[in-house]
């Protein structure tokens, strides 16, 4: 009953298998290989993106920190939300690869930057006044911390107020492909055709071993900035030699749309997770789509559940109570929550 994060999870037999191809023979180092040629050729047909850039990562943390460097300045202010994935789970990896950039919190229900808040901070930003940190970015985490899902309007909407404060958008998406699924929107609709600039798309998570990739949509529209990436990776220690390795993850994920049946997988096995929830009477507090559930718990249950052998991460929160998190992953089994389920029956008295 493994619960805890889709980080547990092992990796698909098709990315293992395209891993064991790729060891066979050589292969030009630093990323001129065909297999991240294909990627990057794979990613802007997915998209609709021709003239799209691609950087290959192996970490979200180094991907979303190397993005915002590309688009906001020491000085600058990165907008996102208080428990944006950038506030509260990486070590400051933000502030570190920009030189100092600071995060400027939006709030919003269920961790979505609300709109009008959005349009209030940037109006209050202190844009030209040397005292303020100045307005350097948006970033918008797909799907949200608390599993809520951004619709390509909300995505549009919130581009356009970014806009109209000269903001670029970064999108940290390494839950996208389960937005993608839970929406039916196309992987366009979600990022770049709403006014994304640049998408942290997110593997790791969704069946790969440890592959990421920054992809910066219109690269014309900034003609240094896929150099700077490139320099910024480079001085960061993410130019893998091999880069081969991670291409072909890449690839095997996205290849025949294997990452959107492993997310719909995972989103199926939430939402049979919460309706079981409700049966038994706990109180679902997150809302449905993405592959994260948050329940209230009382203690007793909690502790009973935790000797049954299920794990997840837990909060204690008024009333003799802990909001747990449940995070299925494309490896979770129909049987892995129905046993979950079981024993909160077994327990709820």
């Amino acid at each position: 009953m493994m619960f805890a994060s889709d980080n547990a999870s092992g990796a698909h037999p098709a990315v293992m298998a395209a891993l064991a191809r790729a060891n066979d023979g050589p292969a030009m180092p630093y990323g001129n290989d065909p297999a991240t040629a294909r990627v990057e050729a794979l990613i802007r047909e997915i998209f609709e993106a021709p003239r799209a850039r691609v950087l290959l990562m192996s970490t979200g943390t180094g991907a979303n920190a190397l993005a915002l460097a590309g688009l906001c300045p020491p000085w600058g202010a990165i907008y996102c939300h208080d428990i944006a994935h950038i506030e509260v789970d990486e070590c400051n990896a933000p502030e570190f690869y920009t030189g100092g950039a600071k995060l400027s919190h939006v709030d919003g229900a269920q961790a979505m930057i609300d709109a009008d808040a959005l349009s209030d901070r940037l109006a209050g930003s202190g844009r030209g006044v040397v005292h303020n940190a100045q307005p350097g970015a948006l970033s918008i985490t797909q799907a949200t911390e608390r599993g809520a899902i951004y619709t390509p309007g909300d995505v549009a909407n919130l581009a356009a107020i970014a806009r109209r404060h000269g903001l670029p958008v970064q999108m940290d998406g390494t839950r996208f492909a389960n937005a993608v699924a839970a929406t039916g929107a196309s992987p366009t609709a979600l990022s770049h055709g709403a006014g994304v600039d640049i998408l942290c798309l997110g593997a790791t998570k969704c069946g790969t071993l440890a592959a990421e990739a920054v992809i910066v949509f219109e690269p014309e529209a900034r003609p240094d900035l896929v150099w700077q990436l490139e320099l910024r990776r480079k001085r960061a220690g993410h130019l893998y030699s091999k880069m081969r390795f991670v291409a072909a993850q890449m690839e095997a994920w996205l290849d025949g749309g294997l990452w959107l049946d492993l997310a719909t997988h995972a989103n199926s096995m939430a939402a049979r997770l919460r309706a079981g929830l409700a049966r038994a009477g706990i109180e679902v507090v997150s809302p449905p789509g993405a592959n994260l559930t948050f329940a209230r718990l009382p203690s007793g249950l909690h502790r009973a559940l935790q000797d049954a052998g299920a794990a997840y991460y837990a909060d204690p929160v008024p009333g003799d109570c802990v909001e747990a998190r449940f995070v299925t992953s494309w490896a979770t089994s129909e049987a892995e929550v129905d046993a979950l389920l079981a024993a909160c029956i077994a327990n709820a008295a």
